[in-house]
Order: structure tokens, then sequence, then C-alpha cells
């Protein structure tokens, strides 16, 4: 198998959630342009219906799954029906993240549970099914998005954080337990991305400004530029890649 052969993905089943828009939609893209079939998810079907028509529109092959990702019960249906109709689930994207910037002295309990659901208990809840699938078939790839936040704190903004670090802490546990049946778990920690919801954030001056003094590529992160990183820890080229944290953050978190 020649090395460009390797990050084939030609005939495997891959759920992305949050796959409508932003990175995850890209993911799930570049995912299709591979050869996979995607399952997108989200909470808005005409958002989702979009992303479908855009990846079959490059020749790919998609569908769509609308529920709220705070809903383990109808994650868990998403996940039984893929297994039922597809016959497989090869691949798993933790994609979704919501994030609540206030100080966390103004967070309730309800608030910091309805954050910790969003963007941890779903992504435990869908590994834990989406392996026992890839664990009886040997084979399998879980991979979770995080955040350079997740290692480097800001004020005002402490649960978010705590979520992702959980969210890393999980993707190693599942590497440990799933290794052996072929199955690898690894992540991706994004940096400043100027998706849709950071728009607004992207064209500011002053965050234009900051990221030219913080990123050493001295610029936001497009959201295509996700895709080759989300691409190699799904295909072959990454079968030995196992329990790690990619990061793509144009250098960030590595200059003072």
């Amino acid at each position: 198998m020649g090395i460009f052969d390797r990050f084939s993905l030609q005939g495997r089943v891959a759920l992305i959630t949050g796959g409508g828009r932003g990175l995850g939609f890209e993911i799930a893209r570049a995912f299709a342009e591979a050869g996979a079939h995607v399952v997108v998810t989200g909470r808005t079907a005409a958002v989702l219906d979009g992303a479908v028509a855009a990846i079959a529109e490059g020749g790919g092959s998609a569908q769509a799954a609308a529920f709220d990702i705070a809903d383990v019960a109808a994650g868990r249906t998403v996940i039984a029906d893929i297994a039922e109709t597809r016959g497989r689930l090869d691949i798993l994207v933790n994609n979704v993240g919501a994030r609540d910037r206030r100080p966390l002295a103004a967070f309730d309990d309800d608030d910091i549970l309805d954050l910790i659901r969003t963007d941890l208990l779903s992504a435990i809840s869908l590994s834990r099914d989406a392996a026992e699938i890839m664990k009886a078939r040997g084979f399998g790839r879980l991979i979770s998005i995080t955040s350079i936040v997740g290692e480097m704190a800001r004020p005002g903004d402490a649960v978010y954080p705590a979520a992702k670090q959980g969210l890393t802490g999980l993707m190693r546990s599942m590497a440990v337990e799933y290794g052996a049946h072929g199955v690898t778990s690894n992540a991706i920690a994004p940096g400043m991305f100027a998706t849709e919801t950071n728009a607004a954030l992207a064209e500011d001056p002053d965050m234009l400004s900051f990221a030219r003094q913080r990123v050493p590529l001295q610029r936001w992160g497009r959201p295509e530029e996700i895709a080759g990183a989300a691409l190699f820890l799904a295909s072959d080229a990454a079968s030995f890649v196992n329990g790690h944290v990619l990061t793509v953050d144009g250098g960030m978190s590595v200059q003072m």
C-alpha cells in the first residue's frame, strides 16, 4: 500500500458531531472526499441538510442526524441506527463544544452541569457506545476535538477548559482501554479558528492585533486547516498513533 493510499477512508463510516458547520463540517467534508460515508449531527435540521447537500455536490456520501448532543439517549439511538443500517461505525469525531465565558462565581450549579453535559458527558456516552461497535470489528478511530485552553487558562473562562481537560483524560483512558482491540483514541487541540461562531471576533481589530502578537503565524486559522489533522488521525497512516493530542494552533501554545 502506497503512502497516499493509507490516507484513504474508502468504505468507512464516520460520525461527526457538530458536523453542520465550522470545524466539524470541514472534517466531514474531508472524510467524505477521502471516501467515507459521513453522518453529521447538530440541533438544526436545515443547517445539516445544507452540509449534506454541499458534501454531495462535491461527490461525497453523507446523511444528517438532528438531535441535541446533551440528550444522551438520543445520541445512543443515533449510534444504534448507524450500526443497524450501515453495519459498522469506523470513526467517531466528538467535535461539539459549547462555551460560556463568565467568571466562575457567576455560574450556578445548573449552568455548570449544562456545560459539562454538552462538552464532556455527551462525548463519554457516544464514545462508549461507538467503541463497543468498533471493538467487535477489531478496528476504530475515536477522535476528540479539545482545545488549547485545556492547558492555557484565562480569567472568566473556568468551566469550558475543565470540560476540555476532562475530554483529554477520556481520550487517554480510551487509548489504553481499547487499543488492544484495534481502536485508537486521539485528540486535536485547535487554537484560534475563524469559524462562523468566531466571525465577529476574527474581524475585530483588537483580536487581529492579538493574533499577530500571540500566534507565530500571525493570523487566525482557517476552518479547512483542521481537516488534514483529522484525516491523518482517522486514517491508516496513523495506525500506531494512540493517546496523542495533536495541537493545531499556528504555534500559539509554544510562544512565550
